[in-house]
């Protein structure tokens, strides 16, 4: 009886055909992909990359691979979301293609590793960079570099679950000053070189630059993860299909544009850094847009922290805004409990879902550094864009006459399958190391929560009563699929 008449409170407050709107255009979505993939990546992943490839001219070719690798997988998620053009990226073209319990494990790694991992090390790199002009000459204590990341992930979320509108305008706002900020980069690189011609002699001639490159295929399978890392952010626009306003036009063009515009950005300002520093200075760098700053700009050298960490943040707060979607859709196809598929029935935002997403980053954050988390991150990552990637190829020959609005050459999956295997394993056989072994038995025990929860569906009535509760506390309600 109490269910009962908690459920008709509920139904009471509820707007009929409660729906998510479609609130992203074109600019928007060219925001989300640029504005997710130029975060803290490519102020903190460069002196990785060398230290990993040990020669100017072998990191920026790893660079280079990375934009084109991000480019093919991502015109490759292009035609998946032209045919399934349903929120949920990954996880709904799994579930789509090959069923529920590959979907499943999807979801998993997407929920509990991918993003939450992602989410921690942008909130890191933020406080990281802003905590620079109050710590002059030393790190600051991973104490104060921590609480001040929960503190942004924090504020994104709040500004998510208070309003759609208002995370797309945070988001258009922090693109462009991230690109001025990345922009200042590149010309303060232009003009050194212009001023000192040895610059190219030093680092950037084609006969020396290559000199002390590394042999192992893991150190360079390394140096991927941290590239690719920062290209990260190609694949946020699938999350939110169903926001995007004509998604079989505006899908393919912002994610062409968006990581176009980003592959060129960062390899000159990776330029940049080599024209001013040497690679010795570059790798023993904390924050290495500082050192540029500090070298170019003189006194003005802070307002490059400032820069950096803004741009974490609009990475932060795009990332954000599309990992909650994922666990919208994965509750609203019975993958995840029914209270993460709601939205709040007057602000219209999935807030359960990014409330979840805020406490599962909060935890990662609080055990791993920024290096450790976007290695195992990618790792996992990039198993499961292969999986996805070969639904491409499966649909072709399964369902050859399907609708394709956007179809792309069909090498470019095979590409990404070939380089997705090479990125996965590589490294472990290489240089095996037990925390590989970890996060696999972790994505494998996920069976465990499948089989009675999912499956079977034991305990319903639980999960009925423990719905309207949060539902009336909330103040959310079922949302509708918007088609």
């Amino acid at each position: 009886d109490m269910v009962n008449g908690l459920r008709k409170r509920v139904m009471e407050k509820q707007p009929e055909g409660l729906k998510i709107k479609r609130e992203i255009g074109l600019i928007g979505g060219i925001s989300i992909v640029a504005g997710t993939m130029i975060g803290s990546g490519i102020f903190m992943s460069p002196q990785f990359v060398l230290s990993y490839v040990g020669s100017p001219g072998a990191s920026l070719l790893v660079w280079a691979l990375s934009g084109v690798l991000s480019m093919f997988a991502a015109l490759c998620y292009t035609e998946l979301g032209t045919i399934i053009s349903e929120s949920g990226g990954d996880y709904i073209y799994v579930l789509r293609i090959y069923g529920s319990l590959p979907a499943f494990f999807a979801a998993l790694n997407l929920i509990v590793l991918s993003k939450p991992f992602g989410l921690a090390a942008m909130s890191i790199s933020i406080s990281e960079y802003a905590l620079v002009p109050f710590f002059p000459g030393c790190a600051p204590p991973q104490f104060v570099v921590k609480c001040a990341a929960a503190g942004a992930i924090l504020l994104v979320a709040t500004v998510n679950c208070l309003n759609v509108r208002l995370a797309i305008r945070v988001q258009v706002v922090f693109l462009v000053a991230k690109v001025l900020g990345l922009t200042i980069i590149v010309v303060g690189g232009i003009v050194a070189i212009s001023q000192d011609s040895r610059i190219i002699m030093d680092n950037l001639n084609v006969e020396t630059s290559f000199v002390g490159t590394g042999t192992s295929l893991s150190t360079f399978g390394m140096a991927f993860y941290q590239g690719l890392w920062s290209f990260a952010g190609w694949y946020n626009l699938n999350f939110v299909t169903e926001e995007l306003k004509r998604p079989e036009v505006n899908l393919p063009r912002a994610i062409v544009i968006g990581v176009s515009l980003v592959t060129v950005l960062y390899l000159l300002v990776n330029v940049s850094y080599l024209s001013v520093m040497t690679p010795n200075e570059l790798i023993s760098s904390n924050a290495v847009a500082v050192t540029w700053g500090n070298k170019v700009l003189g006194s003005w050298g802070w307002i490059m922290s400032i820069a950096a960490a803004l741009s974490a943040f609009g990475s932060l707060n795009g990332s954000l805004f599309t990992g909650g979607r994922i666990m919208f859709v994965a509750a609203r196809e019975g993958h995840l409990p029914d209270i993460l598929s709601m939205a709040h029935v007057h602000r219209l935002t999935p807030s359960p879902s990014l409330i979840f997403s805020t406490t599962i980053a909060l935890v990662v954050l609080m055990s791993g550094d920024f290096k450790t988390i976007v290695n195992y991150s990618s790792f996992t990552s990039w198993f499961f864009y292969a999986i996805t990637v070969s639904g491409v190829i499966y649909l072709r020959i399964k369902k050859p006459d399907l609708p394709r609005p956007y179809k792309v050459f069909i090498l470019l999956p095979v590409l990404v399958i070939g380089a997705s295997i090479f990125l996965v394993l590589v490294p472990i056989l290489d240089n095996p190391q037990i925390e590989y072994l970890y996060v696999v038995l972790f994505l494998l025990s996920g069976i465990l929560i499948y089989i009675p929860f999912i499956h079977y569906k034991v305990c319903p009535g639980l999960s009925t009563k423990l719905t309207v509760l949060l539902q009336l506390f909330l103040q959310v309600a079922p949302a509708e699929k918007n088609v």
